[in-house]
């Protein structure tokens, strides 16, 4: 069997078990060494499949049906406020996009569930190396928040819009960065 199609068993299998499976139960039905396990779990994470690795086994989380898209815009110093009040609610911010004028749409994964969460990451940008995404629209950003429930969605834009961190949804137009005679010459 080729590696392709054992990582498509790899997915089924783990899919379709409500419990974690260990790598050796995999390796053993699959007739591979348990190091063939982990490289192919490794290029299923690569490939964008949520994989949990437990204690018991491997596990692919249970997709929560709710998510939202919030447009925010606050200060540097309100990052850990905004981020707390998400996961203190119950919700899980997904990522963290801007629409940049000439780049377009930018987007960096987060998956904060938790404060332990937002206390790593903020603890990440207190080293300088790196800014906030949101410093280059003006403060303006978007997160993808997923929850249980879209009563837990609402609890969190309620919230949201209490503290002011809503910000106001308006039409999306690219800029045509290289002018329209240059964008209709062949190159």
């Amino acid at each position: 069997m080729n590696g392709e199609i054992r990582r498509a068993k790899i997915e089924n299998i783990l899919k379709s078990s409500a419990v974690p499976v260990p790598g050796v139960t995999l390796a053993k039905d699959l007739d591979v060494s348990r190091q063939i396990i982990v490289s192919d779990i490794a290029l299923l994470r690569a490939n964008g499949l949520t994989i949990l690795s437990t204690n018991k086994g491997y596990i692919i989380p249970k997709q929560s049906a709710c998510q939202r898209v919030f447009k925010v815009i606050h200060t540097d110093d309100q990052v850990g406020e905004e981020l707390s009040l998400i996961v203190d609610n119950g919700g899980v911010v997904k990522d963290v996009f801007v629409y940049h004028k000439v780049y377009g749409v930018v987007r960096a994964d987060m998956n904060i569930r938790t404060r332990r969460d937002v206390k790593k990451f903020l603890e990440g940008l207190s080293t300088g190396s790196s800014s906030l995404l949101k410093n280059v629209t003006g403060g303006y950003h978007y997160h993808t928040i997923e929850a249980e429930s879209e009563q837990i969605l609402d609890d969190i834009q309620n919230e949201l819009a209490e503290k002011g961190f809503l910000a106001k949804l308006q039409d999306y137009e690219p800029v045509d960065f290289w002018g329209e005679e240059e964008s209709n010459t062949n190159v």
